[in-house]
């Protein structure tokens, strides 16, 4: 069907964007610099796109018709904090620079929805729930800012340019199927920990998506560009909350202050509102935690 370029390829939800979208019948090509880029990528290539010149040579060499920017270091405090905001910061300026100059159709840039701030030291609480794309972000720490600096790259490029489209998205915590079978997951414990001890996951809202439904999100969303205005952002999550209880109940506990703004998410209501994506895309996810971790037990 088309060429679609994916950064970071080989990343939790790099995997899966790579097999959506060959399975959609494109011809993807990965770029990471590790290794782990499914086989049914057409071409995988270990380059360094925090290089101006390498990145453009890239995008020339395979003149893709769509880019999907996942790259970036992905977990906070894992590196110096200038390290990791001059590694986002780069990787999306230099992306979304050459896909412009050498005419690809479209970008998707990933964002987070750390961008909101929770967790900060200082304390935190959302303006309302459930949380939408017009929320006020408050970074407070290198990755959080370098994504909202990846966000208004990306929005500096659609402005700047006539012909290449542009959109953000902002994944929940990502799970990808080995970590639903109790691999650990990026902070270092399993899903079900994750669930049995409300702590982890509150300072996150207990925000989650399975990385197959992300990577559906990602794919109607690169389709959809053209009919969409340039530089529109997008939260990915899942249906309902990682969580056993109600938020009503569990929110408070971990975010004090937000007994009265929780009330209403009541059942396996989120904190995180995919409401735009349902309504500009059509898409809505379809796994949760119930369906796919192993062996559920409430």
């Amino acid at each position: 069907m088309s060429r679609v370029l994916v950064t970071g390829s080989a990343g939790r939800l790099g995997r899966s964007v790579v097999s959506t979208l060959a399975a959609a019948g494109h011809e993807v090509i990965g770029v990471d610099r590790t290794p782990g880029t499914p086989p049914e990528a057409a071409a995988t290539l270990p380059a360094d796109l925090t290089d101006t010149g390498e990145t453009f040579e890239v995008l020339a060499r395979f003149r893709p018709e769509s880019v999907i920017h996942l790259a970036a270091i992905a977990t906070p405090f894992s590196f110096p904090e200038s390290v990791i905001f001059k590694v986002n910061t780069q990787l999306a300026f230099n992306v979304c620079e050459a896909s412009v100059a050498l005419g690809v159709g479209g970008v998707v840039v990933a964002s987070s929805p750390t961008v909101m701030g929770y967790g900060a030291p200082g304390g935190w609480t959302p303006s309302y729930l459930p949380i939408d794309e017009e929320h006020p972000v408050r970074p407070w720490n290198a990755y959080n800012l370098s994504k909202v600096a990846a966000e208004q790259t990306m929005r500096t490029f659609a402005v700047a340019s006539a012909t290449t489209r542009f959109a953000a998205v902002r994944p929940c915590f990502v799970i990808p199927p080995e970590e639903w079978a109790g691999a650990p997951t990026q902070q270092g414990h399993t899903v079900r920990e994750r669930l049995d001890r409300p702590e982890l996951g509150g300072v996150s809202l207990f925000n989650y998506i399975d990385s197959r439904d992300a990577a559906e999100m990602i794919s109607v969303l690169s389709e959809a560009l053209p009919e969409l205005p340039s530089g529109e952002v997008f939260f990915a999550g899942a249906a309902d909350a990682l969580a056993r209880k109600p938020l009503a109940d569990l929110l408070p506990q971990v975010v004090p202050g937000t007994e009265a703004l929780a009330a209403g998410l009541t059942g396996t209501s989120p904190a995180f509102s995919t409401a735009k994506a349902k309504r500009l895309l059509g898409w809505q996810p379809t796994r949760t935690w119930r369906t796919e971790l192993k062996d559920v037990d409430e």
